[in-house]
């Protein structure tokens, strides 16, 4: 039965420290089903979401596929994807469901604000938000989202496009890139809250211009393959961590 509504899918890989907070966020953001789809977690993430989501499903690792199963077993006419390391911020559910007032828009999504880690010092929190401030700049014009700004759709459009594709990286763009064919998207005002950790470990100016490398190459004609290896690579120059669990090139 169809539940005329949102739900949020949140795509989870060994997120025992994050995932409580996310499904927190999303009950503060307004009335919603939360379904956490668990790539096969080792950690404690699949006990802790069964005790604050609607439904925790297992599904094959990777997230464009995780995402689809989590779509697949949806009840919301509005389907929103959450890292499980973002948040939503408060009232943002009827945000969405405003935005969809206008029958010509089909989804959209946040900007997004990029949070330091505990210890990150002034220069790394400046650059963070100016980070942010870029990805809804461009986000804003390309209408080009990633997965960090929690992706939204009516699940209607979402399953005409042929959901998101199923390959190691690009997935986010290449949805936005169907959604932009299929009809109307927004960037909201409001801004979501995810992890900086990315950024922080490889240095926010050299993950910008990383990631910025990684886009243009996909859009001429790069493969999603080869963009993921090159992510797992991480930038060319000496960077200060390893890099995070492969994701969408949000920068």
């Amino acid at each position: 039965m169809t539940w005329r509504g949102i739900s949020v899918i949140i795509p989870a890989l060994d997120e025992e420290a994050s995932i409580a907070r996310a499904i927190r966020s999303c009950r503060e953001a307004g009335p919603c089903e939360v379904v956490v789809v668990d790539g096969g977690s080792r950690d404690r993430t699949v006990e802790i979401a069964r005790g604050e989501a609607d439904a925790v499903i297992a599904a094959p690792r990777g997230r464009a596929a995780q995402m689809n199963a989590g779509a697949a077993v949806a009840r919301g006419e509005v389907l929103l994807f959450l890292h499980a390391d973002t948040l939503l911020p408060g009232r943002s559910v009827p945000a969405v469901l405003d935005a969809l007032q206008d029958p010509e828009v089909i989804g959209g999504a946040f900007r997004v604000r990029l949070a330091a880690s505990p210890g990150a010092g002034r220069y790394v929190r400046a650059t963070l938000g100016v980070t942010g401030r870029m990805i809804g700049a461009r986000a804003a014009v390309s209408r080009s989202y990633s997965g960090d700004q929690a992706i939204f759709a009516r699940a209607e459009a979402f399953r005409a496009v042929g959901g998101y594709p199923e390959i190691p990286l690009m997935e986010d763009v290449e949805l936005s890139r169907r959604m932009r064919r299929a009809g109307k998207t927004v960037l909201l005002p409001l801004r979501v809250e995810t992890s900086g950790r990315r950024w922080e470990a490889w240095g926010p100016l050299r993950t910008v211009l990383f990631m910025w490398r990684l886009r243009i190459g996909y859009l001429l004609g790069r493969t999603p393959s080869r963009c993921a290896e090159a992510y797992r690579r991480g930038p060319a120059l000496k960077r200060r961590g390893p890099p995070p669990p492969t994701s969408s090139a949000g920068g």
